[in-house]
């Protein structure tokens, strides 16, 4: 098939690779030249597992790049819209940039297309694009809109979309529907699995992904309820985290509990210090304002993001309780991008909690396996943060070490380097990536979440130097 796929941020670029992939004809539009020239190159903009294999596979062969929308779609069958949608001040998506492509789709126009909503937005955008279409110039029988939500997870998303629990087609005329599914036809029959050089996936049997049908309405609210689902499940394992925390209980042991239920299950019940990224807080926020605008009370909705945000300030307390004052103490910090296996700092748990740290007086030096460039251009020149080359050298003369994202590389340090090179032999562990026995072996005082705190012999040693320390300071000023 010819498709075109509007955007080159992280959806497009997945999406026009994976449809490469599956053996129709790609063209990327977008506006960025600068961006455009990278993906020409063969440079791929984003850290995503077996993304950069499928742009050499396919980059001037079946996938193209270019800035012209109008000649795009004049070369393409199926036209995916997949630009930002980022959340105004009130929650609202800002479907802005979904506008101005649908009046540049309209005006070219010139014989039978499927407009296909990829990005994610709410409940009635589908016709706001017909509308809008309309109102340009483009003839009723010559296209039609549907919404075919994403649901990739950053670090696995070519996976994701090769070998997907499910993909939605919400259309509302059969021709519209049919064409659509025949894009994703290889994976529905089966027929990709086969072919050598094959991505592979997280399923050893032969496998075929289901396509659900369904209206176009029901789709766009399909991908912002399961995304609000999921976020839920994280902000509930955080809040018994916190119960657990009160009475003694270890949470871990308690998850475990819960997520064997098959009704429940184990994923996205890891306590931590919150969800982030692109997609969790901005569709929590525009489900919850859709919500609203229709005279629907969700305040477990409220409630969900409170807790998130409620999750950052704990852990804020954690390092406080570990260190007694925070200002001057010198921290080093593993991970800052939002989670691992992505350099995605978006709405990134770490870096909002860097910057309460720095305000408060802390310097940081941080470490990170793939974000350390973006990282650079969000603090900046700020004096405070800096960035070290690895791990181990984030952490030397550090007062503590602090983990906020759950990269597999920490898990596996050597404990007893760490607690060489820290100034104090304090972890605090917002992602609970390490075993509180090993840990006390270790000799390493460790606060984690949702799981008692362990503490050594030199505890009391340690908590008086640190009260020597913060009184010296207090004189001093």
């Amino acid at each position: 098939m010819r498709i075109a796929v509007v955007g080159s941020g992280y959806v497009g670029l997945v999406a026009g690779a994976c449809f490469a992939e599956l053996g129709h004809q790609v063209v990327l539009v977008d506006n960025d030249e600068r961006k455009l020239a990278e993906l020409q190159r063969g440079e791929c903009p984003i850290h995503e597992k077996f993304l950069p294999e499928l742009l050499e596979r396919h980059r001037g062969k079946s996938l193209d790049f270019t800035g012209d929308l109008a000649d795009a779609v004049r070369r393409s069958q199926l036209i995916f819209i997949a630009v930002g949608t980022p959340p105004k001040d009130d929650g609202d998506a800002d479907l802005s940039y979904v506008e101005s492509v649908a009046q540049g789709i309209a005006c070219a126009i010139d014989d039978y297309k499927v407009i296909v909503e990829k990005s994610t937005v709410p409940v009635y955008t589908n016709s706001w694009v017909r509308k809008i279409m309309l109102l340009n110039g483009a003839p009723a029988e010559l296209f039609d809109v549907a919404s075919n939500p994403e649901f990739l997870r950053e670090g696995t998303a070519v996976a994701d979309f090769l070998y997907p629990d499910r993909i939605v087609v919400g259309a509302d005329s059969d021709r519209c529907a049919d064409l659509l599914a025949e894009a994703y036809q290889p994976l529905v029959d089966g027929s990709y699995f086969k072919k050598p050089g094959a991505i592979p996936g997280p399923v050893t049997s032969p496998f075929k992904a289901t396509l659900l049908r369904t209206s176009a309405k029901s789709a766009e609210l399909i991908k912002h309820a399961s995304n609000a689902f999921l976020a839920m499940k994280i902000s509930f394992i955080n809040a018994v985290a916190s119960v657990c925390e009160a009475v003694g209980a270890d949470v871990e042991q308690v998850r475990e509990g819960i997520g064997t239920d098959s009704r429940i299950g184990r994923r996205f019940l890891s306590p931590g210090v919150g969800y982030g990224g692109s997609c969790f807080p901005k569709d929590l926020l525009a489900f919850r304002s859709v919500a609203r605008e229709n005279g629907c009370h969700f305040g477990l909705l409220d409630e969900t993001v409170r807790v998130n945000e409620e999750q950052r300030n704990r852990f804020l307390r954690k390092v406080r309780k570990a260190l007694w004052t925070l200002k001057g103490k010198k921290l080093g910090v593993l991970g800052l991008a939002f989670k691992n296996g992505t350099d995605d700092l978006r709405e990134s748990p770490a870096v909002s909690i860097i910057k309460s740290l720095v305000k408060e007086g802390c310097s940081v030096t941080a470490y990170d396996p793939a974000a350390m460039d973006r990282a650079a251009e969000e603090f900046g020149p700020n004096t405070a943060v800096k960035f070290a080359s690895g791990p181990y050298e984030a952490l030397e003369g550090a007062d503590a070490c602090l983990v906020l994202t759950e990269w597999e590389d920490f898990a596996a340090l050597d404990l007893a380097r760490v607690k060489q090179l820290l100034h104090y032999p304090i972890v605090v562990d917002g992602r609970n990536l390490f075993k509180p026995a090993l840990m006390e072996a270790a000799g390493l005082n460790y606060y984690s979440v949702g799981r008692p705190d362990v503490v050594g012999e030199r505890a009391v040693t340690i908590k008086a130097s640190l009260k020597a320390e913060a009184a010296r300071q207090n004189e001093a000023a």
